[in-house]
């Protein structure tokens, strides 16, 4: 579906999106789920296609494109695989983070395979006693020299075994200091002293979540991300970015499962007649049909306030929290309409519905993105408990 947005540029970068995502990545996607295994070849050939992190100056693998350029590309490619998607999440991410904050021959470094489908990068914030609370860290980050040294967990960490780097929070000052005691701080995976976990999950498998832990780990200071006590500050700004992106990776998918639903429904009949006919099956889909045309709007409307540098965080958690229970409710509504095919394994709404479940839960939850959009809105003294 078309929208005021798409210029003849952004349509031209869809329709590369959308040619990839139904080529190469939407045949092996249960597999890959049942697997659990992520396909790092497949990310080279959406690298060699620019699809990777396309906001990114041309210096690190980019294309200086807007912002709205990964939006449109998250959409097509979680049409194929909602949880591949992900790995265009963590790149945009990742990747301003380093573009703003790195040293620059660092960032040319780690950009540069980041953009050409070579490496994938982490986030690693929450921590087993933090929860939503992302400002309440325990992992201590201690200077010693022209080294930190990192000791403590990081848990839910996306992607934390496939990720040649993690972009990490720590404590640096005192805990009463809350987020101005926190830095950022970008760390090579095959440092001594790390080692990781994996969760067995509902869903998003092929990416991985599990934990990771670090003792004595020592990464040299000179990958400090912004300035010591300011990270948190400063780096968590990029989150709105990646909001409106998983906006649309959840749009991406409830979208292609209603395409799909369309056509089962004039294909079927029952009593003599498609299922189409039935207005209780028709006017269901109609429903997600209008909504989801919302949402996308919704999204791409944050993703151009922050191409035009105009504010855009409520708007953003706005995008965090209600897509993702959207596309929940609308594939549950067409794994239904399918009958026992669609509650079997071998159509993906099932693997669809158990996918975009973890995003209600991860990167913020739907509490959270409420409370940012009502401080926004009121102020904070007016929210403050």
């Amino acid at each position: 579906m078309k929208t005021i947005f798409d210029t003849e540029e952004l349509s031209q970068i869809r329709d590369t999106a959308r040619k990839f995502a139904q080529d190469r990545v939407a045949p092996g996607y249960l597999q890959r789920e049942r697997e659990g295994k992520f396909d790092m070849g497949l990310l080279r050939d959406m690298g060699s296609l620019g699809l990777i992190a396309p906001e990114l100056p041309e210096e690190f693998g980019g294309m200086g494109a807007e912002y709205m350029y990964s939006g449109v590309i998250i959409e097509e490619i979680a049409r194929a695989d909602f949880t591949f998607g992900y790995s265009s999440l963590l790149a945009s991410l990742n990747g301003n983070i380093l573009a703003k904050f790195a040293r620059k021959e660092i960032a040319a470094e780690w950009l540069n395979k980041l953009t050409a489908g070579e490496i994938m990068l982490s986030i690693a914030l929450t921590e087993p006693k933090g929860g939503s609370d992302a400002a309440n860290l325990g992992l201590r980050m201690e200077r010693d020299g022209d080294h930190y040294i990192l000791n403590g967990e990081k848990t839910s960490i996306s992607a934390n075994q496939l990720s040649a780097g993690t972009v990490l929070f720590a404590r640096t000052g005192k805990p009463e200091e809350k987020a101005h005691g926190v830095s950022a701080i970008l760390v090579p995976m095959d440092l001594p002293g790390i080692t990781t976990s994996k969760f067995s999950n509902m869903g998003q498998n092929s990416v991985g979540h599990g934990s990771i832990w670090f003792d004595n780990v020592r990464v040299p200071a000179e990958y400090l991300l912004g300035e010591e006590g300011r990270g948190f500050v400063q780096v968590m700004q990029g989150f709105d970015f990646s909001r409106s992106l998983i906006g649309l990776q959840c749009v991406g998918v409830a979208q292609q499962s209603l395409d799909e639903t369309w056509a089962y429904i004039g294909e079927r009949k029952a009593f003599g007649k498609p299922l189409g006919a039935f207005q209780g099956v028709s006017h269901q889909l109609a429903d997600f049909e209008t909504r989801l045309a919302g949402a996308r709007l919704l999204s791409m409307n944050a993703l151009w306030l922050k191409d035009n540098n105009l504010p855009h965080t409520a708007e953003a958690a706005m995008t965090k929290w209600w897509p993702p229970l959207l596309a929940y409710e609308a594939i549950h509504a067409c794994l239904l309409i399918h009958g026992h095919a669609g509650y079997a394994d071998t159509l993906p709404f099932q693997q669809r519905l158990r996918d975009v479940l973890g995003l209600q839960i991860g990167d913020g939850t739907a509490h959270i993105m409420k409370n940012i959009i009502a401080r926004e809105r009121a102020g904070r003294a007016a929210t403050a408990g």
